[in-house]
């Protein structure tokens, strides 16, 4: 690996791998959105206690199987075999013809759904089952349990592993070159094959992916930190908590002295 072919591959075509950078976090980003989505329903589904009712419990197994069958399928094969066959596949067996893109952003969201499915249902199983009781004594349903309650928690408690998914799929796009997505992997390509450097071409983009990994991840930490709050929030909530037990304490003591 040369330094001047380093400098001289850059100077020419960093235009190429910004363009493929942009295609990948544009990709990453709405394909973990979205995935993020259906992992959440997917997840808040499979949680649903079973109903005693005899048909209401076999909608529920059968619903139950199917998701179990998608997240199992999506999350035992690999990204590069699911793009593959569902763009070619969908062109031999429908005569659908993808657009590539569109095709990219559909199979990074059902692959992170898959992986989000697990999360969100561990980090509902996580919650303490004294909150659902609490708020069926309440008179709450299943849904405003979950919707109040249970999803605000689960979705602090998942973030981080939302974050390490998004940065993930920032690194699996490269696979989906194999269905000719311009993404920055197959920019990459390109170039190396134009002038035969191979290596010089991919470490500009091992830097490039690099960057890109190490600036979402200090993004999510310093989103992380202002959804945690304040260092000391719990030391003011318990301090403002003994303060008002002694002033009722004071109230209670001042009126036993009148009576």
């Amino acid at each position: 690996m040369e330094i001047k072919w380093l400098v001289r591959i850059w100077t020419r075509y960093w235009p190429m791998f910004i363009r493929g950078a942009g295609i990948t976090l544009f990709i990453s980003v709405i394909g973990t959105i979205i995935g993020f989505i259906i992992g959440l329903i997917v997840g808040v589904i499979r949680t649903i206690p079973i109903s005693e009712k005899k048909g209401k419990r076999v909608l529920s197994k059968c619903i139950n199987s199917l998701l179990t069958a998608y997240v199992e399928f999506f999350r035992g094969t690999p990204m590069i075999v699911q793009a593959m066959v569902i763009y070619y596949g969908s062109a031999v067996a429908f005569g659908i013809h993808l657009d590539r893109l569109a095709a990219a952003i559909f199979i990074v969201s059902i692959n992170t759904g898959a992986y989000m499915a697990e999360v969100v249902r561990g980090g509902i199983i996580s919650i303490d089952r004294g909150q659902f009781e609490a708020a069926q004594a309440i008179g709450m349903n299943h849904v405003q349990t979950m919707i109040n309650v249970v999803l605000p928690q689960v979705i602090r408690n998942i973030l981080p592993a939302t974050g390490n998914e998004f940065v993930i799929n920032i690194k699996d796009t490269s696979v989906l070159s194999v269905i000719s997505v311009t993404e920055l992997f197959f920019q990459t390509k390109s170039i190396a094959g134009n002038n035969f450097r191979y290596s010089e071409a991919f470490f500009i983009t091992s830097i490039v992916y690099l960057i890109m990994t190490i600036t979402i991840t200090r993004i999510l930490r310093v989103f992380e930190r202002k959804l945690d709050g304040p260092a000391n929030y719990d030391l003011l909530g318990n301090q403002m908590q003994v303060q008002k037990i002694e002033n009722m304490l004071e109230e209670d003591s001042s009126l036993r002295k009148k009576a």
